[in-house]
């Protein structure tokens, strides 16, 4: 199929598009049934930024002419790229630090007790670029390390996310010194890293073979994950509607083994879902149980 060129009456400047507020909110609605990211008036700049780029490519005169091929049959490829360039992937090891005190003070000891015939099972959704999860790994390690004899049958930590671009750089398990200096201590890095080439360091096997990756949309099923001990999902539910949200944690709860663990992000709670958690202040740090 051949397109109209972006040069006929739009402004094209560093890949990025001038768009219509039709087009925006076009685009909005179609983004949020695809995968359930709500974007805010004002983020208008983000489409024109992050989507200029496939519009030049891909010869398309318009957002609206894009979105009129996303929504036909059989353009799974494109939807996946418009995907990845709008999802947001802002992420760091350890973040917000609470949960992991929480998990290696807390979870992991009270788990260890009652845990000698299974393996301990976590997940990580929207894991990003595998930082979340290689640090639930790390706080697993060094746990180990202290409590000789705990979880014998071995531990397993399931990583999602939407992004298949970076499910792939988490699958590497290789970051530059950049991204390792973004709440990862020095300490950690010459326990759990090796240097890789110039200026980037890979993740040691111990530490990624706990965790395998998967894409995974939060809207679609996810009964593929199931019997869980602890789901940590956080900081990704500020994307979604209420009602998403809502659908969200009820799939979630179903993931959960009764008396399992949800870790949500600081800004995030269940909402009106009382009866299917329970809240537990840590202090610092609120935890919900699975009822």
């Amino acid at each position: 199929m051949s397109h109209s060129t972006l040069n006929e009456g739009r402004e094209l400047k560093d890949n990025k598009i001038s768009i219509t507020q039709a087009e925006f909110d076009q685009f909005c609605h179609y983004l949020e049934n695809a995968c359930g990211i709500l974007l805010a008036e004002h983020k208008q700049y983000l489409v024109e930024s992050r989507l200029g780029k496939i519009l030049i490519e891909g010869e398309y005169g318009s957002l609206g002419q894009l979105i009129v091929v996303l929504t036909r049959p059989g353009n799974s490829c494109l939807k996946e790229r418009v995907i990845n360039a709008m999802t947001t992937n802002e992420t760091l090891w350890f973040r917000d630090i609470h949960p992991y005190t929480i998990l290696k003070e807390k979870l992991l000891p009270e788990l260890a007790v009652n845990m000698n015939s299974q393996r301990l099972k976590i997940w990580s959704a929207a894991c990003s670029t595998g930082q979340e999860p290689y640090s639930i790994s790390m706080i697993i390690d060094e746990f180990k390390h202290e409590n000789p004899g705990a979880f014998r049958l071995g531990e397993e930590i399931i990583a999602t996310d939407i992004s298949t671009h970076v499910l792939e750089q988490a699958r590497a398990a290789e970051y530059e010194m950049l991204a390792l200096g973004r709440g990862l201590s020095q300490e950690r890095l010459k326990k759990f890293f090796v240097p890789s080439r110039q200026e980037a360091w890979t993740l040691m096997p111990k530490i990624k073979n706990r965790v395998s990756f998967r894409e995974l949309n939060l809207l679609g099923t996810c009964a593929g994950i199931s019997s869980c001990d602890i789901v940590f999902c956080r900081n990704v539910l500020i994307y979604f509607s209420t009602e998403r949200k809502r659908d969200i944690l009820t799939k979630i709860h179903k993931s959960l083994k009764p008396g399992g663990y949800l870790l949500l992000g600081a800004s995030e709670s269940i909402g009106d879902l009382q009866p299917l958690y329970e809240m537990i202040h840590c202090r610092p740090g609120i935890i919900y149980k699975a009822r």
